[in-house]
């Protein structure tokens, strides 16, 4: 079963998703998947604004107070503690992440798209790092077994895998997706949003009769 998987490593119920998904997964051993990370941005637009804090930003976007987000970001926060991760949201940098899904493109050219994926979403959320710096990225690409060379050449470059970002995001609108994260199941089954372990499970058992 081939799984795609419409994502944004700054968003937080991306990453829950894919912890979820991952759980699900254990109960078919004798099952093959392949997993493909699809780019998507949840604010194309974003650019860094030093001294602004997720709260802020969010509270702009969605017309609310900080403090509402606050609530918000604590209650998204304990729902990724119950899948076993640690959001640390005062740590979080805004940034655009374009440059992390071109880094993504070619990790999956490479096999390394699920590794590239789990250490961006844990850089962002639970170290606080900057998915836009390019030194970062370089070590983060690197931990996922990533040659820096290839890496360097891809953040010299104002366009290698710009194509494959834009491929996705635009084949994920012809398909009708809202949000992410989004999973579909060879093609025939959908799963939006980070739904429950439950709904995962009898997605591919659905899927796999």
């Amino acid at each position: 079963m081939k799984i795609e998987i419409w994502s944004d490593i700054m968003c937080p119920f991306c990453y829950i998703g894919k912890r979820q998904l991952e759980t699900a997964l254990q109960q078919f051993p004798d099952n093959d998947f392949e997993i493909e990370w699809k780019s998507f941005q949840l604010d194309p637009t974003i650019t860094p604004e030093p001294g602004k804090d997720v709260y802020t930003y969010l509270a702009e976007r969605k017309g609310m107070t900080v403090e509402q987000s606050k609530e918000m970001h604590k209650g998204v926060a304990e729902r990724a503690k119950s899948v076993g991760l640690e959001y640390n949201f005062d740590k979080a940098v805004i940034s655009n992440s374009l440059e992390a899904h071109r880094i993504i493109q070619l990790a999956k050219t490479k096999k390394l798209g699920d590794e590239i994926e789990e250490i961006f979403f844990k850089a962002y959320f639970t170290e606080g790092r900057d998915l836009n710096d390019g030194p970062t990225l370089i070590e983060l690409a690197e931990k996922a077994g990533l040659d820096k060379n290839d890496v360097l050449e891809v953040l010299k470059s104002d366009n290698l895998y710009l194509k494959e970002v834009e491929h996705d995001i635009e084949e994920a609108q012809q398909i009708g997706v809202q949000g992410v994260p989004f999973f579909v199941f060879d093609r025939k089954y959908a799963v939006s949003g980070a739904q429950p372990v439950e709904a995962f499970v009898q997605t591919i058992k659905e899927g796999l009769k």
